[in-house]
């Protein structure tokens, strides 16, 4: 397998080199509709091995939480394109074979497969594997003039064409099977950017969704006719009212041991002078202005922590990181600092690098920010978390899994 593949990279590379200008345009488009069906043939090659690397449990073994964050790490793909990778891997995994052989012969693509596979599903469990198997050949057939947006809309009523005698009670088990899917499927991916901004995205279901229109649609109407501001930024300031909500209950969880706040890093003297910049403990940098905001409601702690009433270095007295302490480990690690981890602070625990039972002390250098996951692998595995010469931490992997055992260092939440 792995000769075929070197081959075929070696001849898609000639491809690339290959002058698109000097073709017509009858070859261009036979050019377009060829790639294309390649690209899904090795689809079809590529999820075969994710679902290998999936049931023989690689991406735990490694030290990754899941095969989703292994790949997004090994592959450098986002969260949401990592998730549906291991997700249609799964379903073609369980599928009729024929929708196997359709995308591994170019003739549905990738999004297509995975309407087909999940309507296989749904039939084999309302009409059993014969009619599934009807199914998916027609499936196929429409695949050839549909995009799968269509192409799952008429998939809906499928039993219609293969089953009619059963159509009816299926339909009812459809509607079950698209909740299901959606309760699956739901996610909210946060995403940090320059200048301390954040992306949101992701995928409500219907539940959530009418939640959070029934809150947000009332805060983000136009203020007066003298709103300036366009329909997304009028959403953008609703959902950042629903937050000040929430924070101002008081009946938020803890977090991290921490009640639910903001926590600004600021100097006090450039504060009271309203010159002083801050940093909230995820990292993100904000304006003078942005800190006097803030001031009113959040945490003000002094820059220089460790001054008077900050105790870094508790030593023996305390075991738990906490207070002071906790935030200045937040400021350093960004988050989990395991390797490949975006965990963020909130989501972790504060780990002993040399066990407090053992003699270690409560302090800064004897800290690291872990997740869960991380938390339990590095109690469990064999490997070794230091402190580098910058005083970040870092991890010496097992020599089964690196001979050289090269230490390793988290990227994620690195600080511009």
């Amino acid at each position: 397998m792995i000769d075929e593949l070197v081959r075929a990279e070696s001849a898609v590379a000639a491809c690339v080199d290959a002058p698109a200008w000097a073709l017509s345009e009858r070859d261009l488009i036979a050019a377009l509709d060829t790639t294309h069906r390649l690209q899904q043939r090795l689809a079809a090659a590529q999820l075969a091995v994710v679902r290998e690397l999936d049931g023989r449990g690689t991406a735990l073994a490694q030290g990754a939480s899941s095969t989703t964050v292994w790949l997004r790490h090994r592959l450098r793909l986002d969260v949401s394109a990592a998730r549906r990778l291991v997700g249609l891997a799964a379903s073609l995994d369980v599928a009729p074979p024929g929708v196997r052989d359709a995308l591994a012969s170019g003739a549905v693509s990738v999004e297509q497969a995975r309407v087909v596979a999940d309507t296989a599903a749904t039939v084999t469990a309302s009409a059993g594997v014969e009619v599934a198997d009807k199914a998916v050949g027609v499936l196929v057939g429409w695949a050839a003039q549909f995009d799968p947006t269509l192409l799952r809309r008429m998939g809906t009523r499928i039993l219609d064409h293969v089953a009619p005698d059963l159509a009816d009670a299926a339909a009812a088990a459809a509607l079950a099977a698209e909740a299901a899917r959606a309760s699956r499927d739901r996610h909210v991916t946060i995403s940090e950017q320059t200048g301390g901004r954040l992306r949101l995205s992701g995928t409500l279901d219907a539940e959530a969704a009418a939640l959070l229109r029934a809150v947000i649609d009332p805060l983000s109407a136009p203020a007066g006719p003298d709103d300036t501001r366009c329909a997304g930024q009028r959403r953008h300031d609703a959902l950042a009212d629903v937050c000040r909500l929430a924070l101002r209950t008081g009946e938020l969880p803890e977090n991290g041991g921490d009640p639910a706040q903001i926590v600004v890093t600021t100097d006090h003297d450039g504060l009271a002078r309203q010159l002083g910049a801050g940093a909230l403990d995820i990292g993100l940098r904000l304006t003078p202005d942005a800190v006097r905001r803030l001031a009113c409601d959040a945490a003000i702690l002094p820059a220089v922590l460790g001054g008077a009433g900050q105790v870094l270095d508790v030593g023996r007295q305390r075991r738990l990181i906490t207070g002071p302490l906790r935030r200045a480990l937040v400021l350093r690690d960004g988050g989990c600092a395991f390797p490949g981890c975006d965990r963020p602070p909130r989501w972790c625990a504060a780990h002993h690098i040399r066990h407090w039972a053992d003699g270690g002390p409560t302090s800064l250098d004897n800290a690291v920010l872990l997740c869960g996951h991380h938390h339990r692998h590095v109690h469990q595995a064999d490997w070794v978390v230091r402190l580098g010469d910058d005083d970040h931490p870092e991890f010496v992997p097992p020599a089964w899994l690196d001979p050289e055992q090269v230490p390793r260092r988290n990227h994620y939440h690195r600080r511009a």
